[in-house]
């Protein structure tokens, strides 16, 4: 694989991880356009403004994308942990319990001893190499998708001041943006979490602006 397609950073990530990033990238955007003055101080201030959001993001998502590989190798670790734990153990009490940690509880409370039994017949049967993967080429994929979306989630914010000669006017419409952008990341979040859609994007607005206020508020 040379390149990054959509339907990898798609496989990789799962919608909540992506609209997460885009989001960190919003009120990465809007926290620096926030606290610096574009209104009368001539190009130079816009320019220095874009140049601060996009350094700012290009470093978030470096950021970002590490740990989202140091949390790929964690969970990893800890499956294999569960694994060996539960296939080597003679007490099905200690299984149940290595399994009560890592199973959602309605599937871990219905686990009856030969249910038991045949997860720890299963992972006998699991091959030694897939066992012990901790890092495969999707996660780099995934980590530089983490990557991209910090940063390009800040491109239609900054689009304005290039296309605008009043930069106040063009910092409206760069809110704008971010408002309308805020509000679609909580619709779609709602959409993949089963709760109300136009609701959800109403609360999203009124959680970036929160958040962007604080962030301004404690000097970031």
């Amino acid at each position: 694989m040379s390149i990054l397609s959509a339907s990898t950073i798609k496989k990789v990530l799962d919608p909540v991880e992506r609209l997460s990033e885009i989001l960190v990238g919003l009120i990465t955007t809007l926290s620096i356009s926030g606290t610096m003055s574009v209104v009368a101080e001539g190009t130079q201030d816009v320019r220095t403004m874009l140049l601060s959001i996009l350094g700012c993001n290009i470093a978030g998502g470096i950021i970002d994308a590490t740990i989202y590989l140091l949390g790929l190798i964690a969970d990893r670790g800890r499956e294999h942990e569960v694994r060996e734990l539960v296939r080597n153990t003679r007490d099905p009490e200690v299984a149940r319990a290595a399994l009560d940690e890592e199973l959602p509880p309605d599937v871990a409370d219905d686990l009856r001893p030969k249910d038991i039994v045949a997860i720890q017949d299963r992972l006998v049967k699991i091959p030694e190499a897939a066992e012990r993967s901790v890092m495969q080429w999707d996660d780099f994929w995934g980590a530089v998708g983490v990557f991209l979306i910090v940063v390009l989630s800040c491109v239609p914010l900054i689009i304005p001041f290039f296309f605008m000669a009043d930069p106040l006017s063009a910092l409206r419409m760069s809110n704008a943006v971010a408002i309308l952008m805020l509000f679609f990341v909580g619709y779609y979040f709602a959409r993949y979490a089963g709760y109300a859609r136009i609701k959800a994007g109403f609360i999203m607005v009124v959680l970036g602006a929160a958040m962007v206020g604080t962030t301004i508020a404690l000097g970031g």
